[in-house]
């Protein structure tokens, strides 16, 4: 009888996390059915299974939510049921993209945000061309014109479906528009400054899930605001407004 109330139970959370709307109420309910152990945590893979690979649907930041909980607090025969069914992670990255993004997911499927700043903008700069027309490593606002759509579109969507939602270009684009494009305003909102003082690259910045939104990735403030305001006036964006 008792593991058929917690059946129940679970069950009624899970229809529960179906339709609740934002990351908060989303974590929180699910860290309850977390705590029902197997019996919960099952269910929670069950339901990013058929979410995922039966159901066919777009993948979400529920999904992110779900895979960050069980990936980091799982039981051990939960975590292996995990790793069988999304040993690559959420993302099946298409092989018609110019460049691997596989090392990238796994970085941030890890939490290791610092790292995946630096690949993201090792990505950008290839994709913009610099390593064959120069030794240069950094991006001038001409450069943004030539990193495709879809490129740009998986690595803004890796960052945000591994951080509950909080970091990606996509994220820092929203803030900057919400102060109508108010540079001072955006820096103090996303972290980049405090009490108008520039931060310290990289050990004044915040390298996990608790930075604000929009923290991450970085720009080099120090080259201006022309590559940022490029970067969130590529086309791809207009996808979304």
């Amino acid at each position: 009888m008792i593991n058929v109330n917690s059946d129940l139970v679970v069950s009624r959370k899970i229809a529960s996390l179906k339709i609740l709307i934002g990351t908060t109420k989303q974590l929180e309910l699910i860290k309850q059915i977390m705590q029902m152990g197997e019996v919960g945590q099952e269910a929670l893979l069950n339901f990013l299974i058929h979410r995922n690979m039966l159901g066919k649907k777009e993948i979400e930041i529920l999904d992110g939510l779900i895979f960050e909980i069980l990936y980091f607090e799982s039981l051990d025969s939960v975590r292996k049921r995990l790793n069988v069914f999304f040993d690559l992670g959420l993302i099946d990255l298409d092989s018609s993209l110019r460049l691997n993004y596989q090392p990238l997911q796994e970085l941030l499927i890890v939490h290791n945000f610092q790292e995946a700043d630096k690949l993201t903008q090792s990505c950008l700069c290839s994709l913009a061309g610099l390593e064959e027309v120069s030794q240069r490593n950094w991006l001038y606002f001409t450069d943004i014109t030539s990193i495709p759509s879809e490129d740009l579109l998986v690595i803004d969507k890796l960052w945000r479906l591994y951080s509950r939602g909080k970091f990606g270009f996509s994220i820092q684009r929203k803030i900057w528009i919400s102060n109508n494009s108010n540079w001072e305003k955006f820096w103090h909102q996303i972290g980049w400054k405090d009490n108008g003082i520039a931060r310290r690259y990289p050990t004044e910045f915040m390298w996990n899930i608790n930075a604000p939104y929009g923290h991450l990735p970085l720009f080099n403030q120090l080259r201006g605001v022309q590559v940022l305001s490029a970067l969130f006036k590529h086309i791809i964006w207009n996808r979304f407004d």
